[in-house]
């Protein structure tokens, strides 16, 4: 694990400990923000650990989390940080990994209940006396006994690509229902976050009622976790089939709960914005309305007249709410994408940015046939990237080294020039079909073929696949050392990480960054959903050096294509334009870049 993984590990348990001992709010936020600073930045702080200067130059950082970053790099450790664990049992650090558990909730449990680990929490849940407690309600219970069997069994985040279809299916489905005249997926998936923990589902109907009984009775519900007037929470039964890297490790078919809820038509903005997300967005926003004088929530934006009593239960009607433009123009802001409301920085915009769409895209720079590990012949492959409206398709088979994908020798590789020759005249002008290789970088960095095996290919996209858990410094100088080859046109899934399942490479990506924007190399959003890599601040720090990007399928099948929209999700949370995108270029521009590499 790097430095910044493992500071930022640190804070968040800290802003959590601080939370179930007592802090105040500002401490507790403070150390949440430090831990999302932290572990977003590009750059190893390491370096830079001793020079508060430098560190308080990252906007969520102060005095006070300089000292402990650079007592954490002296020490391997933060005092404050052992002496909190040395408050709380251990035990409720397992509690608070419930889903659905927060410190408020988890501190409640603790102080009136006794409970320090999963087993107490259990013998609570089946204590009558814990129906007594604040915002603890038959309900509540049953949702925390829900949550804790679910965590228990096969809890765990769902990848976006796991979730986002259901979602699509659920809205698709709710929007069918009679009385129901807007439905929406939200929350963290409508933001384009790589796992979700829950689907969040808007409707308004004029019989909500109706919809929440559809919502219940909906195909691959396996339980009721409750249902009210205005929400309906249920446990959906996931389909089994994933395509390549498929459903669960263990073979368990997934599941994932989902939460309906019903908001007035005149809301229906306000609910989206709510809802979507995320809390830190939601915060900047509600100061921002109250210095205009104004209060916001998930029913409308208000006139603040200081009553505790919310505007809605007295009968107020808002100023904005019936849709999010609406509301962020009532706020004097621009509307802002949904996948950029993380507060980093959205609310400084002075207008919409024109951010990356799939329909941006028209070449793929990243794709493997029946030669290597794909299940495509080369036609099929040319002809799925001509259907989609492709200008160029670039046939990059797996190197000689990738033996467990079947790799390629020099030999077959000729072979394989042949036979995209024959195809340049069987397809002639409807699309380009290129010549090139996922050359793997071998573990110090050199490439698996020699330069003149590299020069005559059209385009070398140098992946890692192996030696994944070296050390930063030698990810690092590994990278580089590709970066720097004068063939080099696309660096592929630069840290070969697979989410959930490993961590991959944690290079200094502010050199491989500032290295590829000097050799005009492209690094690549790799658009598999269990790889996205680059991943969404690794982008936001190349787009603010203006360093080409490459979104790519790596396709193996047909299906493959359809991963595009989570690549264009992960350029549009770092903030993308199209214009750095390589594969978004007219035909004669990204091929005289591709030529480029070859004077």
């Amino acid at each position: 694990m790097s430095f910044n993984s493992e500071l930022s590990a640190i804070f968040e348990q800290m802003a959590s400990l601080l939370e179930l001992t007592g802090a105040n709010k500002f401490r507790v936020n403070a150390h949440a923000r430090a831990a999302r600073v932290v572990g977003d930045h590009h750059a190893d702080l390491e370096p830079i650990a001793h020079d508060e200067g430098e560190l308080t130059k990252l906007d969520g950082i102060g005095k006070g989390t300089a000292e402990k970053i650079a007592e954490f790099a002296e020490t391997g450790k933060i005092a404050e940080h052992e002496e909190l664990l040395e408050q709380v049992p251990h035990g409720l650090l397992a509690v608070l990994e419930v889903p659905g558990l927060g410190p408020k909730t988890v501190k409640l449990l603790w102080d009136e209940m006794g409970v320090t680990d999963i087993a107490s929490l259990k013998a609570a849940l089946d204590s009558e006396k814990i129906t007594e407690l604040p915002r603890m309600g038959t309900k509540s219970v049953e949702k925390i006994r829900a949550s804790l069997a679910y965590a228990e069994s096969a809890g765990q985040r769902l990848l976006l690509g796991m979730a986002q279809p259901v979602a699509e299916q659920l809205v698709e489905r709710m929007s069918a229902v009679k009385g129901v005249t807007r439905c929406a997926f939200a929350g963290s998936m409508r933001r384009g976050k790589e796992t979700i923990g829950d689907i969040d589902i808007l409707v308004t109907a004029s019989d909500p009622a109706k919809a929440h009984a559809a919502f219940r009775g909906l195909p691959g519900v396996v339980q009721v976790i409750a249902s009210g007037e205005s929400k309906t929470s249920v446990r959906l039964e996931l389909p089994a089939e994933f395509g390549r890297w498929r459903g669960l490790d263990d073979g368990s078919t997934p599941t994932v709960q989902a939460d309906l809820r019903v908001v007035p038509e005149a809301s229906w903005g306000a609910a989206l914005m709510y809802f979507t997300g995320s809390k830190e967005h939601n915060v900047r926003l509600r100061e921002h309305a109250l210095k205009k004088g104004l209060t916001l929530n998930e029913y409308g934006l208000f006139k603040e007249d200081g009553e505790s009593e919310p505007p809605q239960k007295r009968g107020i009607k808002p100023v904005a709410g019936k849709t999010e433009e609406e509301v962020y123009a009532k706020l004097g802001l621009p509307w802002m994408p949904p996948e950029i409301r993380e507060d980093r920085g959205e609310l400084a915009l002075k207008g919409t940015p024109r951010l990356i769409e799939v329909a941006d895209i028209n070449a793929e720079l990243h794709a493997h046939t029946t030669a290597s590990d794909g299940t495509l012949s080369l036609d099929e492959l040319v002809s799925c990237a001509r259907d989609r409206g492709f200008h160029t398709i670039t046939v990059t088979d797996h190197s000689k080294s990738s033996v467990q994908a079947n790799g390629l020798s020099v030999e077959r590789l000729h072979k394989q020039r042949e036979a995209i020759e024959a195809a340049r005249e069987r397809f002639g002008d409807s699309i380009t079909i290129l010549h090139g290789n996922e050359v793997d970088i071998l573990a110090d960095g050199s490439l698996d073929y020699d330069d003149d095996v590299l020069g005559w290919l059209d385009v070398v996209v140098a992946s890692p696949h192996v030696a994944l858990s070296q050390d930063p410094k030698k990810a690092t100088a590994r990278l580089l050392r590709a970066i720097e080859h004068p063939m080099v046109h696309v660096i592929g899934h630069p840290t070969g990480r697979l989410i959930s399942r490993r961590p991959g490479l944690e290079p200094a990506m502010d050199e491989l960054i500032a290295a590829a924007v000097e050799h005009d190399v492209a690094l690549e959003i790799n658009t598999h959903w269990l790889r996205l890599d680059l991943r969404d601040t690794h982008v936001r720090a190349a787009v603010e050096a203006g360093c080409k990007i490459a979104i790519d399928c790596d396709v193996h099948a047909a299906e493959d294509f359809e991963n595009i929209r989570f690549g264009v999700t992960t350029g549009r949370r770092g903030w993308l334009p199209p214009e750095l995108v390589v594969n978004t270029w007219p035909a004669a521009k990204l091929h005289e870049w591709i030529r480029s590499k070859r004077q």
